[in-house]
């Protein structure tokens, strides 16, 4: 069996939040941002069993969506298990941008970027 690239995982992952996660979809850039960096980041520390801050009700938000995100992840996508915490993050935060790329900076809804909404 042939080892996918580091970017084939990362649209892999890509692939699985469009079709199951609906926080992508929240109406202001900047509500993407937070949420992007909150569940994705709690997601690479659940993937790395490592520690996850759920201090506040944010915090606690972003880790529920994380732990669902991580458990679709582990089910889906075997490779995760070769993987070390190191080649774990460099994924995660792979995927981190190209999410961030397509829900915000590349995104064509102007609605995004309006002050007033």
């Amino acid at each position: 069996m042939m080892e996918l690239s580091v970017q084939a995982k990362i649209e892999q992952l890509v692939d699985y939040i469009m079709k199951h996660c609906l926080w992508q979809f929240h109406s202001r850039a900047w509500d993407r941002e937070k949420q992007n960096e909150g569940i994705l980041s709690k997601t690479t520390q659940l993937l790395c069993d490592e520690p996850v801050e759920k201090e506040t009700p944010a915090d606690k938000c972003y880790w529920a969506d994380a732990v669902l995100l991580a458990e679709g992840f582990q089910e889906k996508y075997a490779w995760l298990k070769s993987m070390s915490k190191e080649e774990i993050k460099e994924v995660m935060q792979g995927l981190k941008e190209r999410m961030e790329f397509l829900t915000i900076r590349g995104s064509l809804n102007e609605e995004l970027k309006d002050p007033r909404y």
